[in-house]
């Protein structure tokens, strides 16, 4: 399974919707759209992974690595997962302390910065 990235603004945030697969083959892909949006000066970022049928240890380095990125810009990195297998790797890791998680586009949009 390979990995789609499309990417919109909404406002001030920019949505990167996210499906397939985040794995140690794909996670590149996902790593230089987070850099490139960094760079264009999108620091305010919404992944969407309600598509995400699989992550591994490498995706969730590289949503670390974004999350990095874009505090160093004052910025933020949501997520957007709703599935209870996805969701099961960001508790096990203590991850849920790290990205506020939400149920919708809609909810992160609204969550305040």
């Amino acid at each position: 399974m390979d990995l789609s990235l499309t990417t919109r603004q909404e406002g001030t945030h920019t949505v990167v919707v996210v499906g397939g697969e985040i794995d140690v083959y794909t996670a590149p892909k996902l790593r230089e759209q987070l850099i490139d949006l960094v760079s264009a000066g999108s620091y305010h970022l919404v992944v969407d992974m309600e598509g995400v049928e699989f992550l591994d240890s490498t995706g969730l380095g590289v949503l670390v690595g974004g999350l990095k990125r874009v505090r160093a810009h004052e910025g933020s990195l949501r997520l957007v997962c709703t599935q209870e297998r996805i969701l099961k790797i960001f508790r096990i890791t203590g991850l849920t302390k790290v990205f506020p998680i939400h149920s919708s586009v809609e909810d992160a949009l609204a969550a305040s910065d």
